[in-house]
């Protein structure tokens, strides 16, 4: 097997992206990130993803960064962002909007990952939280849904660019080109 070259993949340039393409009906917010290099990986990812926008909240850095720049490799430029001083402040103007807020968060009576339907003709809001504390608990309060991926082995939880990963995947397979 040959592996593709930059030409092979076919991008589009961030102009393109940002005017052209069109995105799923899907924000992510970041709930007080302290890692910039998490920062980065999920704008990385929701480029990746087509999601319509970040939401950075808190303490939660913001572009121009050298530090996010590392790990988004420009994606901090194609991915369209806003930043709140209160992640509560965010999610109340998302819910006003008719998103429907899915935190990503271990609670009881949470809704495994693979089990949670995502309906086509709905805005999704999916928020993931600081590395330590998780969801902020007022922010958890005031979500339809809590989604869990499931542990099988000895630690608790993902690094939440890993986790913030899979959740996209898991709404981008179910709404694009289906």
């Amino acid at each position: 097997m040959e592996k593709k070259t930059i030409w092979d993949l076919d991008r589009v340039s961030v102009d393109e992206y940002k005017s052209q393409v069109e995105k799923l009906p899907i924000v992510v917010v970041l709930d007080n990130i302290r890692s910039l290099n998490n920062v980065g990986s999920v704008f990385r990812t929701a480029d990746a993803f087509l999601i319509s926008k970040l939401m950075l909240c808190g303490i939660t850095a913001t572009p121009p960064s050298n530090e996010i720049h590392k790990t988004a490799l420009g994606a901090e430029d194609s991915v369209d962002w806003e930043y709140f001083e209160s992640t509560t402040t965010c999610i109340n103007q998302l819910k006003s909007e008719g998103y429907t807020l899915c935190c990503l968060e271990q609670v009881k009576d949470s809704v495994a990952l693979q089990d949670f339907v995502v309906e086509k003709g709905k805005k999704y809001a999916i928020i993931f939280g600081n590395e330590v504390n998780g969801v902020e608990q007022a922010v958890v309060d005031a979500c339809d849904v809590s989604i869990e991926i499931p542990q099988c082995g000895t630690k608790h939880s993902l690094n939440v660019s890993v986790s913030g990963g899979i959740a996209m995947w898991h709404f981008f397979d179910a709404l694009h080109n289906k």
